[in-house]
C-alpha cells in the first residue's frame, strides 16, 4: 500500500510512503519504502504498475515519512494504519468479486 502526501512543508514535493503488513508474518506493519519528490514518484509509479491500491492521508505520510525503511509502525499509530489497511482490504474483496464476476460473464457469453 502506497499513502501520497502532497500538502507537506515543501508544496513542491509529494511524499510517498509503502506499507506492508503480512498478519502471519509480521508483528506490525513496517515501512517499505519512504520517499519525497522524484523518489515518491517513483514508489507511486511501481505503486500503480503493480495494482498496488493507493490511499491519500497527508497527516499519516507526514509522521510515516520520519521513520526508517524496515521499521515497524509505532502503536500510537496503529488506528489510523489500520484504517488504511481495511480500506485496502475493501479494495482487495471487491477486486475478488469483479473478477468472478467477469469469470461468470464469460462463461455465459461462451454458452
Amino acid at each position: 500500500m502506497a499513502q501520497e502526501d502532497n500538502n507537506n512543508k515543501d508544496k513542491d514535493k509529494k511524499t510517498a510512503i509503502a506499507i506492508r503488513y503480512e498478519m502471519d508474518k509480521d508483528r506490525a506493519p513496517l515501512i517499505v519504502a519512504s520517499g519525497k519528490g522524484v523518489v515518491a514518484d517513483e514508489i507511486l509509479r511501481i505503486a500503480q504498475e503493480n495494482r498496488i491500491p493507493l490511499h491519500e492521508n497527508p497527516t499519516l505520510a507526514q509522521m510515516l515519512g520520519k521513520l526508517q525503511i524496515d521499521t515497524p509502525v509505532p502503536p500510537e499509530l496503529y488506528v489510523l494504519v489500520a484504517q488504511v489497511l481495511f480500506f485496502v482490504y475493501q479494495l482487495d474483496r471487491m477486486a475478488v468479486k469483479k473478477e468472478k464476476l467477469y469469470k461468470k460473464m464469460r462463461k455465459e457469453i461462451k454458452k
